[in-house]
């Protein structure tokens, strides 16, 4: 099981009610806007009524897992016009993945899967298209994969370069960039500011404290991920068991994480949830426990 299908499948994250403070006392004192995974919202049978479900529930940004055929790329952009929620990224988990493929086919596919979706983004108006950079296991040795990743990613890099649009690696836990000193040597050796990171602050809390990671990779961050995590519950019942609080009820020090983030002058903008989504009150109360952690 990948993280994403985790929290796509997982109903522990899942709120029963809706909440006692409207949106306009969830805002934000930082200039960072909040988005909302696709995949989080369950209600809506049109991406024009997922969009308007993501408005009602106050985010302002929503990001979708491509790339697309034409016609949902059609969809998306008449849905942002409509509802004014806009894309400011999206995820190319299977292009990425293949990148850091060992397998030159699969590798070659990768590069041409996460290409395309460079494009598609510049045409939704984003900015980042977020990288699953690859996996490493027992058969798959850590040094070749980071190999095939600098390979892949160079080759992808005039694609970045002509459309505008930035690499954003992620850590997905896949036994790679465990360290944030790996991260900083991944992107300072592609030496590109088209390449950087897309921090995902509760994914990284399983190996460290998310304020050393946004010192360590400062001005490298172009984006944001958030999600609750334990440390007591994965040491009591193992790794996943750690993603089964809210955001804000958990171990994560939020307040100097957010002090790193200013330290570090972080300019990307925006934060997505990725959590167990759900209807408009679990996507509402979402969008409030972020804006109380922003808010620190």
């Amino acid at each position: 099981m990948n993280r994403r299908s985790f929290f796509t499948t997982s109903g522990l994250a899942l709120a029963s009610s809706a909440l006692s403070l409207p949106l306009s006392a969830a805002t934000t004192k930082r200039n960072i806007k909040i988005a909302v995974k696709y995949g989080m919202i369950k209600d809506g049978k049109t991406v024009l009524e997922k969009f308007q479900i993501a408005k009602e529930a106050g985010f302002d940004g929503m990001e979708p897992d491509g790339p697309f055929e034409d016609q949902m790329v059609a969809d998306m952009i008449a849905a942002v016009k409509e509802t004014g929620v806009v894309i400011p990224g999206i995820v190319c988990s299977k292009g990425g993945r293949g990148m850091g493929a060992l397998d030159e086919e699969t590798r070659k596919a990768g590069v041409e899967i996460f290409a395309k979706a460079l494009r598609q983004c510049k045409e939704l108006g984003g900015t980042t298209v977020l990288m699953y950079p690859g996996t490493v296991n027992k058969e798959l040795p850590y040094l070749k994969v980071y190999e095939a990743l600098i390979k892949s990613t160079r080759e992808v890099l005039p694609v970045a370069q002509e459309t505008g649009v930035k690499i954003a690696l992620e850590n997905v836990w896949n036994n790679i960039f465990i360290s944030p000193l790996d991260a900083v040597r991944f992107v300072d050796e592609i030496g590109d500011p088209h390449v950087g990171w897309f921090l995902d602050l509760g994914n990284l809390a399983r190996y460290g404290w998310p304020e050393h990671w946004v010192q360590a990779l400062g001005k490298r961050i172009f984006k944001l991920d958030i999600k609750g995590y334990s440390t007591s519950l994965h040491m009591k019942e193992g790794p996943w068991a750690g993603f089964k609080v809210e955001i804000g009820e958990d171990e994560i020090d939020w307040a100097a994480t957010m002090k790193a983030l200013d330290e570090v002058g972080y300019s990307g903008g925006w934060i997505s949830a990725e959590v167990g989504g759900g209807d408009l009150a679990r996507l509402k109360q979402v969008r409030e426990q972020v804006a109380k952690v922003v808010s620190l």
